[in-house]
């Protein structure tokens, strides 16, 4: 509801589970829901055409309000941040490389502004007198050590599983969530990554699954 772009936010959501957590945690005020169905066009594969009369993308485009090719002006941005908000898994994973490689190749100047950011969901609620939560392996074991093994351990399987008051607390309150702003680096890097998934060559494809396999939890 506010007019002043330089306040508000535009927030990226993975299904429509999170993204109904999302708008009834969300500040009304500064903050805007884009919930996406599914995983967007794969740009990679397809026409620039094709990719632009996608639902989701023409959606998106019109959201962010810049338009693109010709048309894209950065001065009509609708939201000071963009901010892609997917689940802490694979799919998540995949959904972001997507909207990362869509902004990289249609509105890249909006990546070199400083727009687009990536939100970091806690993994882990642990609950002993009160609330903790962590967002790696690494922090719940260091937690678990500092709170004792009698500790209630939650794993968090998606957005959707949190309340609106845990997802505004951990991932939309701007005084005690965690972004990471997207710089042009991080960009051609998931450009890269896509690109080499989604090609033709196999070799690289299979060399880098069976490198990342444990961390993301696939089974070769």
């Amino acid at each position: 509801s506010n007019k002043k772009t330089e306040d508000t936010e535009l927030y990226l959501v993975e299904g429509e589970s999170a993204g109904g957590s999302a708008k009834m945690a969300r500040n009304k005020e500064i903050q805007a829901i884009l919930p996406l169905k599914g995983k967007i066009l794969n740009v990679e594969k397809a026409n620039p055409i094709k990719a632009l009369s996608s639902e989701e993308i023409t959606n998106l485009i019109t959201a962010v309000g810049t338009g693109v090719g010709e048309q894209f002006n950065a001065e009509k941005i609708r939201y000071n941040k963009i901010i892609i908000m997917s689940d802490a898994d694979v799919d998540g994973e995949h959904i972001k490389t997507l909207l990362l490689t869509f902004f990289f190749r249609f509105m890249r100047q909006l990546i070199e502004n400083g727009k687009i950011y990536v939100a970091l969901p806690p993994l882990y609620r642990i609950r002993k007198k009160k609330d903790h939560y962590v967002y790696s392996d690494e922090e719940l074991k260091r937690a678990i050590d500092k709170l004792g093994s009698s500790a209630n351990v939650t794993r968090f399987k998606g957005l959707g599983e949190m309340s609106a008051v845990q997802l505004w607390d951990t991932t939309m309150n701007p005084k005690t969530r965690k972004i990471k702003k997207i710089f042009i680096e991080d960009a051609i890097e998931a450009d890269r990554v896509f690109s080499m998934l989604m090609g033709d060559d196999v070799a690289p494809r299979r060399q880098f699954i069976s490198e990342n396999a444990k961390e993301a939890n696939l089974d070769i």
